[in-house]
């Protein structure tokens, strides 16, 4: 059912200073610390088992390195040897180790970040890498402030943020485990020739496949137990995941997402976990770019091409903003449940998210009218939408 589109909202948060469209910024924000006498600068090039520190005292040039164990006790001890942890400017790169060292190191009085790794400046010509050489460098490009820290979630932040990386593995394991079950069906001739798969119908055709070999059964029967534990297992996951949608810090955000059309409970708090902070952004640009959404440029002299999405940037984030952009492409309307979920919003978010709907919907029909590939059409989409919602939590 559609109605008439109230004022659009204006939007926040103006690009005009945005340099690096097409950068995947973790957070527009550069390390920059004034010199001091009494800084201290140290950057971590991190392993599992072992820390390589480059230490840059004041005044010096050429930096020192150390090797520590990667533990709380000697890394105690390390920052014990420079006397007033208030006097250490530290760093490391963001990796598979996560956010701990930094917790650490600030629950010692320690200043740290954690540095965006696709944003340190690389020389083209260095092919040498080895733990040394990166923390010289590192330490090097912190003091002269060259580097680009990321936003550190807080600990209840990365624990939902982790459930809802969970459930998207969950979700690739349940599509794997449908797909070798149909492949498995195909090569032996039994194809579906319905409409759509996994609905009640073709579970009922599932039902009736047979096979004279005593192999093939048990093979059927147990891609089928497969299947059926991966569906167990993703439907607990989301179980898990609906109590924060009513939880704070969550809520709040949460309902305000959930009010744009595409986006359910479940996406508006994989949209809010990922990004956590939407004021890190400097524009809509740079939401779109930390989405790997925006073209790839390679421009020089009077030349200038652009070319596919970067895909530079949070894949989570992406993937859910293009299942949502799916939904703007029949005209905008209000649905049932997209009257639900608006329950108890605010009138202002209301009035943007059926701005929003106007605006993309008739974007949609534009390019796709334009554009051969749906898949061009909905990117696009996406990267408009991921514009929308920065306006709306900045608002």
């Amino acid at each position: 059912m559609g109605r008439s589109a109230p004022s659009a909202a204006t939007f926040r948060g103006s690009s005009k200073n945005w340099r690096e469209p097409h950068a995947a910024r973790e957070e527009p924000t550069v390390s920059r610390v004034p010199r001091s006498e009494n800084v201290v600068h140290i950057a971590f090039d991190t392993s599992k088992n072992t820390l390589v520190a480059g230490i840059l005292q004041p005044g010096e040039e050429s930096p020192h390195v150390q090797r520590i164990c990667n533990d709380e006790p000697s890394i105690r001890r390390f920052v014990k040897g420079f006397g007033e942890p208030a006097r250490l400017h530290t760093c490391y790169e963001a990796g598979p180790l996560g956010y701990e060292l930094q917790r650490l190191l600030v629950s010692l009085k320690v200043h740290c970040e954690v540095i965006a790794p696709s944003l340190i400046p690389v020389a083209p010509g260095d092919k040498v890498k080895t733990d040394k050489r990166d923390a010289r460098r590192l330490v090097r490009q912190l003091r002269s402030g060259e580097l680009v820290a990321i936003r550190v979630p807080t600990p209840a932040e990365e624990a939902v943020r982790d459930l809802c990386r969970a459930r998207a593995d969950a979700l690739e394991d349940l599509t794997r485990a449908r797909n070798r079950l149909g492949h498995f069906l195909l090569r032996h001739g039994r194809v579906y020739r319905g409409s759509t798969p996994w609905t009640f119908k073709h579970r009922n055709w599932l039902g009736q496949q047979t096979f004279d070999d005593p192999a093939l059964t048990k093979t059927l029967v147990r891609y089928r137990a497969t299947v059926e534990c991966r569906e167990a297992d993703l439907e607990g996951i989301e179980g898990d995941l609906a109590p924060y949608y009513d939880e704070e810090p969550f809520a709040s955000p949460v309902r305000r997402l959930a009010a744009y059309r595409g986006i359910d409970f479940l996406g508006a708090l994989v949209l809010h976990v990922e990004v956590c902070d939407w004021r890190r952004f400097s524009g809509r640009e740079a939401a779109g770019a930390f989405c790997g959404l925006v073209p790839s440029e390679y421009s020089s002299g009077d030349k200038t091409w652009r070319g596919s999405i970067t895909r530079a940037g949070n894949a989570h984030l992406r993937y859910q903003l293009i299942e949502s952009a799916w939904a703007y492409r029949n005209g905008p309307s209000l649905g049932v449940t997209l009257r639900r979920r608006q329950e108890g919003v605010a009138a202002e978010t209301q009035s943007r998210a059926w701005a929003t709907q106007v605006d993309l919907c008739r974007r949609f029909r534009q390019l796709d009218h334009r554009k051969s590939v749906r898949g061009v059409v909905v990117a696009a989409i996406a990267r408009r939408l991921v514009g929308h919602l920065y306006a709306e939590m900045v608002a």
